[in-house]
């Protein structure tokens, strides 16, 4: 989480087209979709895809001032649901469960078309004034960024429960990565349980190829680089960390596809305690 003393000032011009540029590439997948494909689980418990797109329009149409089509009293217990922004996402969910993919998808194109608009319409003053985003009191850019880490992520989503693999790389991946790795800190130190002093390297390959570098000093956070070769270095692809990350999988099931060097057993405590996206 970013000090608000110190807020998150990002250029408007190139935040503000990714997130246009996601948008219009969930929508390219969205228009090829069978209904059963709208039908098909994703990767997040209790959600269909038509779900996935239903909590998008949602967000979207929440930055819009938009209400929710369904009360809070309306929306049944879920076990999949476990803080206040769980909750409301189920009002989104729950209320637009009954339109048709043609439906949705219409829905969805015109909430982006204004949201477009409006980012359009935004001044660099106005991406850099204070705003809460979920990542708490930063700046209205970060939120941005918060949103296009947010729908990328999704888009994936949608294609993992569908079978249609995407490019992950690019200007939108890495404003997606960027948004990601504040938070590697805590799911070293707290969830990971690394001890002081200990580091950990996670050496990515594929289209978000990188070495990220996470040191235990005082409190658990990415570095820059390591003074000394890290406690364990885990050697695996970037669309399995992200998935990781983002709890998709399960790191307990991924073994195999990791390579741990150095401290093996903390190494792999690690892989099996990524996941802290809410």
């Amino acid at each position: 989480m970013s000090d608000a003393r110190t807020p998150t000032l990002l250029d408007k011009g190139p935040l503000a087209a990714a997130l246009i540029e996601q948008w219009a590439t969930i929508d390219s997948v969205l228009d090829g979709l069978t209904p059963d494909q709208w039908a098909a689980a994703s990767p997040l418990p209790g959600w269909s895809v038509h779900d996935v797109v239903a909590h998008l329009i949602g967000t979207e149409s929440m930055l819009a001032g938009v209400e929710p089509p369904v009360a809070a009293d309306a929306v049944p217990a879920a076990a999949h649901v476990h803080n206040p922004i769980g909750a409301y996402n189920e009002r989104w969910i729950v209320g637009l469960r009954d339109l048709s993919p043609e439906q949705m998808l219409a829905r969805y194109r015109d909430i982006t078309s204004r949201r477009a608009a409006a980012l359009d319409a935004m001044t660099q003053d106005d991406f850099d004034a204070p705003a809460m985003t979920p990542v708490g009191p930063d700046s209205y850019g970060r939120f941005m960024r918060t949103r296009l880490f947010d729908c990328w992520f999704h888009e994936h989503d949608i294609r993992d429960a569908v079978g249609l693999p995407g490019d992950e790389g690019g200007v939108r991946g890495e404003y997606a990565i960027a948004e990601l790795l504040p938070g590697l800190g805590f799911a070293v130190g707290k969830k990971g349980g690394a001890p002081q002093g200990s580091s950990v390297t996670f050496a990515l390959s594929g289209p978000l190829a990188r070495d990220i570098h996470v040191a235990v000093e005082g409190r658990a956070a990415v570095v820059p680089q390591l003074p000394r070769p890290a406690t364990a270095t885990l050697t695996l692809d970037s669309r399995l960390f992200t998935r990781l990350c983002g709890g998709r999988v399960a790191g307990a099931d991924r073994l195999a596809e990791i390579t741990v060097t150095g401290d093996v057993e903390f190494g792999r405590r690690i892989a099996t305690n990524l996941g802290f996206t809410i």
